[in-house]
């Protein structure tokens, strides 16, 4: 019986938060908490899957075309996406999925696990082109993102299918750059707070849409993504007083990102430096989009005073988890500063992206 193993990690988000749904980059790594996914073929036409982590078992009929799916099925959007790519299953499997990714913690086990299935089923019936870890990203992104019409960018499922450090281009010439391989002192921390993916998403979005649509109708050739920082007085007189803060935030983000870009690029980027661009791009998030909670802002202010370079809010907000640039000789004493005030923290490392075992 062919057997098949799948490790799919985590991603945390560096630089970039609320930035790809505008088409804005971000910078965003894999992380070494995973995802696994167990496969042996059966001698049924069945797809039969367990999910013990959370104690669900699925039964999927290897020729389902799924014509009409389930919001946030993607176990059925995968399977028809894959279809547009030639992938057709004609072998069942028993599947098992489980992994030590927290879920619901903001490091995209949602997004893991449908790289996991993507990457299991191109491995067991192919497609009709070359298989490869941007292929399985941009399959990822339409089954999660477009098959469902939801509000995100495409960071989680490019930064878990790619590995290493990544610079990504989320506008419509989707490109993306590996600037390091690792970056050090990376702690993990989990809030215990179930994030607020949709409801949250989907209203910065909406406000930071409304903010730019306003301009254009001023500036036909605005362009979010080549305007400045210094450039807000210029466009800000177009903008009606409540969406204006919205702007400001995704100039300033953007203004942040390429900063940390310019020092990543360097051999020996300064940790310090990049720390305090992460606060900067923390109090815009706090501040400004209104995403933190309070025992996330407690833990931000524990691992500060425990002596991290830097720390932030990673992903949607309204809980989730945060990540921190922490020197080495400080890294245990922001860890246990972070549980004292939430669920879990932890050194990560940056891992290489999801793979067939």
């Amino acid at each position: 019986m062919k057997k098949i193993n799948i490790i799919s990690p985590g991603r945390t988000c560096l630089f970039g938060d609320h930035q790809d749904y505008l088409g804005l980059p971000v910078i965003a790594c894999a992380i070494d908490k995973y995802i696994t996914l167990n496969a042996i073929e059966n001698t049924t036409t069945l797809f039969r899957i367990k999910l013990p982590d959370i104690g669900e078992e699925r039964e999927i009929l290897i020729d389902e075309k799924f014509e009409q799916i389930e919001h946030r099925d993607y176990f059925a959007s995968s399977l028809r996406v894959l279809r547009r790519y030639g992938c057709v299953p004609d072998q069942g499997y028993d599947i098992e999925i489980k992994g030590d990714l927290p879920l619901n913690a903001g490091v995209s086990s949602s997004s893991a696990l449908i790289v996991a299935w993507i990457r299991f089923l191109l491995k067991a019936f192919g497609a009709s082109q070359e298989v490869t870890q941007i292929l399985v990203s941009r399959i990822a992104y339409e089954a999660e993102v477009l098959e469902h019409n939801e509000p995100g960018g495409l960071m989680d499922q490019y930064s878990i299918g790619l590995g290493g450090v990544l610079f990504i281009d989320t506008s419509e010439e989707t490109s993306y750059e590996r600037i390091q391989n690792t970056v050090p002192g990376l702690i993990v921390g989990e809030s215990g707070v179930k994030k607020e993916t949709i409801g949250t998403l989907g209203d910065r979005k909406e406000k930071a849409l409304k903010a730019i649509e306003y301009v254009t109708l001023k500036k036909p050739d605005f362009s979010i993504k080549s305007t400045l920082l210094e450039e807000y007085d210029e466009y800000e007189k177009y903008i009606p007083s409540d969406l204006k803060p919205y702007f400001f935030a995704a100039l300033k983000n953007h203004s942040i990102t390429l900063e940390a870009l310019q020092e990543l690029k360097k051999e020996v980027p300064d940790m310090k430096y990049l720390g305090d661009l992460m606060n900067q791009h923390h109090h815009i998030l706090k501040d400004i989009l209104k995403i933190t909670v309070p025992v996330i802002d407690k833990m931000v202010d524990s691992a500060i005073q425990a002596g991290a370079y830097g720390v932030k809010i990673v992903g949607s907000g309204g809980g989730g988890s945060i990540v921190t640039i922490a020197p080495k000789d400080k890294e245990q004493q922001v860890v246990e500063a972070i549980k004292r005030e939430g669920k879990t923290a932890y050194v990560v490392n940056v891992d290489s992206g999801a793979r067939v075992l």
